[in-house]
């Protein structure tokens, strides 16, 4: 993700975890860095290659309930504490559970709903 691409999106800190699974590996219980509508770092991940696609699994938990956001991506950035994953494919509901998180927690909310009217998130929405 270029550093112009960066930019664009609002990124939040959001305590949760998640699973990644990577063609023949899977990497569970990964803290997130930041999220983002279009993105997430995800810590405790090396030896990625950039392009690789993966499936990300969000898991919100609630006070009676699990909720599980899922998303397919690929790598776009790695350092030596994890890796950056862009949302490729993402349903609907999850784009709208993701954009909550986002306005929600974003130091400025109005500028998460400019970025939803100016620039609609690359990629395809799937059913």
């Amino acid at each position: 993700m270029t550093h112009e691409e960066r930019r664009k999106n609002t990124r939040v800190v959001f305590h949760t975890t998640a699973t990644v699974h990577f063609a023949g590996e899977v990497f569970e219980r990964l803290a997130i860095g930041d999220l983002s509508l279009r993105g997430v770092y995800l810590a405790g991940i090396s030896g990625r290659r950039q392009g690789e696609k993966c499936e990300v699994a969000l898991f919100l938990t609630g006070t009676s309930s699990e909720l599980k956001l899922n998303m397919a991506g690929k790598v776009v950035r790695q350092d030596d504490k994890g890796v950056g994953i862009h949302f490729e494919e993402i349903d609907i509901d999850t784009f709208f559970h993701l954009k909550n998180i986002v306005y929600y927690n974003a130091n400025d909310p109005d500028q998460v709903e400019n970025e939803l009217t100016e620039n609609i998130p690359e990629g395809s929405f799937v059913e």
